[in-house]
């Protein structure tokens, strides 16, 4: 998959656009980086789960604990049904990571409530690293007090997991003009000599909290100089970039290097551009699940080198299958939503068409190819058999889904 170089536009950013999420599953399949559905996760056998390689970290972002206005007055409640999803996973994974905003407001009493409610995780090797809403303490001193050992209360540091080279960054205690994270020069040579050394077969896992990469400037989506950050990476033969502060699943592929943004677990933010800028994004009640959520990843087996990274909605998790009188699967904003949508046999499923650009359905098998559909176009197929069935859109690539029949 290679990188569009107008994916700076907002329209060529949205195709990057994938993935509801309770969180992020990382895992391998095929020797790239492919969605799985975490709910599908959670509910499948170790058989099947052993295909799709071992776990080796579920990532968490943006929990804003403290937060209760209408977008989500409960955040408590999204985070302890995330804590239930990881822990009922076939195979837990061995580390959990939290890319920032643990909190809303700093507050003393929020990272106590957040810190109890994770220590419910069975996982118990937990990295974090903070967000914007962790710093806002006078004396910045909050997040330190309780997750500074591993970085000298520095922020950024790095470890060692299963042959994974693990680097945490800080790009939010500096601002740019217009709002862009910054890493530092500081933060940048302590880079340069982590890597020293180190064989370019080495799989790299770098993690902050804002994007790593400038998905929207106006928003400050991005850091401004990630940039030299990268160019000390690119010798390296897989490398994964995962983010949150925006809310939402945004991921592009580089080389070898891989971008990936995780949803939050507390409220969405509208897509970039849309709107007056970012902030919590009220949806109706029954909406708000399928658009929470967490990343799961997979570590790369000995054929691949890329990790497989897998999101999966709150949503998810309780998703019934639906009935054989039928099925729908909307298109919006570059993606399918459902991304993984379990029907019964003989149930027939349509894909409305909701963007202003066309997109098309195809099956990765043949067993089905939609013509270009317009705005408000649908196309429809009747899955008679049992089976999981992959489909992409091949104007978009970077589009896929399942269809999973029972």
């Amino acid at each position: 998959m290679s990188h569009d170089p107008r994916i700076t536009s907002r329209r060529n950013a949205l195709k990057c656009m994938a993935f509801g999420s309770a969180g992020t599953l990382f895992a391998l399949s095929g020797g790239i980086f492919t969605p799985i559905d975490l709910a599908v996760a959670a509910g499948t056998d170790k058989d099947k789960m052993a295909a799709l390689g071992k776990p080796l970290f579920v990532q968490i972002s943006d929990t804003h604990i403290g937060f209760n206005k209408e977008a989500n007055p409960d955040v408590n409640s999204t985070l302890n049904k995330t804590i239930e999803f990881v822990n009922g996973m076939p195979e837990q994974p061995a580390l959990i990571i939290h890319t920032g905003d643990i909190t809303h407001l700093s507050k003393a009493s929020e990272f106590d409530a957040a810190q109890q409610m994770m220590s419910k995780l069975r996982t118990t090797e937990l990295h974090t690293v903070p967000g914007e809403h962790d710093t806002t303490d006078a004396t910045v001193t909050e997040y330190f007090n309780r997750f500074g050992k591993a970085s000298n209360n520095k922020g950024y540091y790095s470890f060692d997991h299963a042959g994974v080279h693990f680097i945490a960054l800080i790009n939010v205690l500096q601002f740019k003009p217009g709002g862009l994270g910054t890493l530092g020069t500081e933060q940048l040579a302590w880079v340069t000599q982590d890597l020293k050394g180190r064989s370019s077969s080495t799989p790299i896992v770098v993690f902050a909290h804002m994007p790593l990469w400038t998905i929207y400037e106006p928003w400050g989506w991005g850091t401004g100089d990630a940039d030299q950050l990268m160019s000390q990476l690119k010798r390296f033969g897989s490398v994964t970039v995962l983010n949150g502060h925006i809310h939402q699943i945004v991921q592009k592929t580089e080389g070898n290097i891989t971008f990936h943004t995780a949803r939050s677990t507390a409220y969405p933010q509208p897509v970039a551009g849309v709107g007056n800028g970012p902030g919590p994004l009220k949806v109706d009640a029954d909406q708000l699940p399928g658009m929470l959520g967490v990343t799961t990843v997979t570590a790369p087996s000995a054929k691949a080198k890329m990790f497989a990274l897998a999101d999966s909605t709150l949503a998810g998790s309780g998703t019934a299958v639906a009935s054989a009188a039928g099925s729908q699967v909307v298109i919006k904003d570059f993606m399918f939503s459902p991304t993984s949508l379990p029907v019964k046999a003989g149930a027939t499923v349509t894909w409305l068409n909701k963007d202003e650009e066309p997109h098309t359905v195809i099956s990765d098998t043949g067993l089905f190819h939609s013509a270009a559909m317009d705005t408000n176009d649908s196309f429809s197929f009747k899955f008679d058999q049992a089976g999981t069935y992959h489909f992409t859109c091949s104007i978009h690539p970077r589009m896929v889904g399942t269809i999973v029949v029972s």
